[in-house]
């Protein structure tokens, strides 16, 4: 339990010094991250797998969103 403790407290932390910008979908993966590193004994490891994880399928997500054509309204 509190290796659980300690790599939230050491996720927030990273979150807390890192931008806006760049956390975006680190929180998840570090959460998710932690748990299954914590799993295997290495929880503060895989955090920082799930933060790098997360915020990389993020950026492909933007990248996906901004590729597709905008939708045309149709007047009823």
């Amino acid at each position: 339990m509190k290796r659980i403790v300690l790599c939230a407290a050491t996720a927030l932390t990273v979150l807390a010094l890192s931008t806006g910008a760049e956390a975006k979908g680190c929180i998840k993966g570090a959460v998710v991250g932690g748990i299954a590193g914590h799993m295997a004994g290495h929880g503060v490891v895989g955090a920082a797998a799930g933060c790098a994880i997360g915020r990389h399928q993020a950026n492909k997500a933007d990248r996906e969103k901004q590729a597709q054509p905008p939708q045309q309204q149709t007047a009823h």
